[in-house]
């Protein structure tokens, strides 16, 4: 079994305990309180930037196949996800400029960007983020909600080019080849951390 195949069969009972959060939920109904998606979209848009640091740390390392995969995760990242933050933010009146990290944000992007100083180690580490929120995506998609807003969000995660850059990524961790056990361990703390991220400060 190629390592990302084992990582999905890992990640999908910790996926089914995201979709049952009460956040991921209220998203997908379209109720969830407007102070909580705030506050979310202003810890995940700090997120964010630093998972475009993370991107491009490995891109250092990346082999030269992959250097423009790397670099246009960065780019997408930085220009489409965020901007679907920015466009949001004066709807829900978060405050991207002023937001501070909370504890959880904290612990997600320090533990990522440690990861990063290896190359095959980042790529799993991160996996639980590009292969999540696909998922997430996808499943809420199957029944979306009416409220435009959150529409939106759930629009932006299901689309298919999402699923196709998270495809890129467990390729690239299959080439990289890292050890299992430890993917698996990475993976594992990743899914935890994305799972403590929904409850926002």
């Amino acid at each position: 079994m190629a390592i990302s195949a084992d990582l999905h069969a890992l990640g999908t009972p910790l996926l089914d305990k995201q979709l049952a959060h009460p956040t991921v939920a209220g998203i997908g109904r379209g109720d969830l309180p407007e102070p909580v998606f705030r506050s979310w979209l202003e810890q995940d848009y700090l997120f964010l930037l630093d998972y475009v640091r993370v991107f491009s740390r490995l891109a250092w390392q990346a082999p030269a196949g992959h250097l423009g995969d790397l670099v246009d995760l960065a780019h997408t990242t930085f220009h489409d996800e965020l901007n679907l933050h920015r466009s949001m933010s004066a709807e829900f009146g978060a405050d991207l400029d002023g937001a501070v990290k909370g504890p959880a944000c904290a612990a997600y992007t320090a533990f990522l960007l440690d990861a990063a100083a290896d190359y095959a180690e980042g790529l799993a580490a991160l996996y639980p983020c590009m292969w999540g929120y696909s998922m997430l995506g996808r499943k809420l998609a199957e029944n979306p909600p009416a409220e435009s807003r959150y529409r939106a969000w759930v629009d932006t995660y299901a689309d298919p080019g999402f699923a196709t850059l998270a495809e890129r990524i467990a390729q690239m961790i299959d080439e990289a080849a890292p050890d299992q056990g430890r993917a698996r361990e990475l993976f594992t703390q990743g899914m935890a951390h994305e799972l403590a991220f929904w409850d926002v400060p």
